[in-house]
């Protein structure tokens, strides 16, 4: 840049606020921390294959924990059996107790194998993160995965026996419980998963405080929608119609979802 160039600018402000403009512009497009690692060119033809191999290996662990779940699909039933108690199950049709099996072993080898399946896409989108976006990567992983951990314990400690007692009792001196096998573990898989998935409202809050879609403040301030909407969840994830299930569901989704408000606001969002 010449003297005389350099001295119009010193002189014009607006020249000199376009100056500055750029001058940041180009230390934001050269800081390191949003530049990133593995900056290697690839063609579509490239990602489209790294994409079929992820999802090749993604689907061979599945199958293997499904094939393993299978072998075992009798404790697993047992285990899935405990909440109810005494209460008899009884195969309605031909095949309905093979057809339980398959389900619950689909289900338990889809969970088995989701580490598996989380690595392959974390492997995928790895080389486009900067190291900025690397850094809240592992977080956001683990804390995924605990939470539909913990939304799965939940359920099986606290949701499904709170829904069974509630069936159990109410008409207990009237009718002899004797439920379908099938019937039953649609719906404790169906109270398992929708609740894992209802844990996941924190991950989510972090997400969009740290994308900057939504402060902790303005998460905060609509609260009121968020209680509306958790008594909406509730109703909606629970297969059954009691109102403790639903409340046991909602309030633990508002506790989340407040939880997640501390997160976003220790994160200065």
């Amino acid at each position: 840049m010449t003297p005389e160039l350099e001295q119009q600018i010193t002189d014009e402000p607006e020249l000199q606020d376009f100056s500055q403009q750029t001058q940041d512009l180009v230390d934001e497009v050269s800081d390191p921390e949003d530049q990133a690692i593995d900056d290697v060119e690839m063609s579509l033809f490239d990602h489209l294959e790294e994409l079929r191999r992820r999802i090749f290996y993604g689907l061979i662990a599945i199958a293997i924990g499904i094939i393993g779940c299978f072998t075992q699909v009798n404790q697993i039933v047992k285990l899935l059996e405990v909440p109810a108690g005494e209460v008899k199950f009884l195969q309605l049709a031909p095949g309905e107790y093979f057809f339980v099996s398959m389900k619950v072993a689909a289900y338990s080898g889809l969970l088995l194998a989701t580490p598996v399946v989380i690595y392959q896409v974390v492997q995928f989108v790895l080389p486009g993160l900067t190291r900025r976006e690397r850094r809240f990567l592992a977080p956001i992983v683990f804390g995924s995965t605990f939470l539909f951990a913990a939304g799965l314990v939940f359920a099986y400690v606290a949701l499904i026996p709170a829904a069974l007692n509630f069936f159990i009792n109410y008409g207990g001196d009237v009718v002899e419980q004797l439920w379908s096998i099938d019937r039953y573990f649609e719906f404790v898989l169906l109270l398992l998963f929708s609740t894992g998935l209802a844990f996941q409202v924190p991950v989510i809050q972090l997400l969009l405080g740290l994308l900057k879609i939504v402060s902790g403040r303005q998460m905060l301030l609509g609260w009121r929608y968020v209680v509306l909407g958790a008594v909406i969840l509730g109703a909606v994830l629970t297969p059954s119609t009691d109102p403790l299930t639903q409340s046991l569901l909602g309030g633990a989704v508002i506790g989340l979802y407040f939880a997640g408000i501390g997160l976003v606001l220790a994160l200065g969002r």
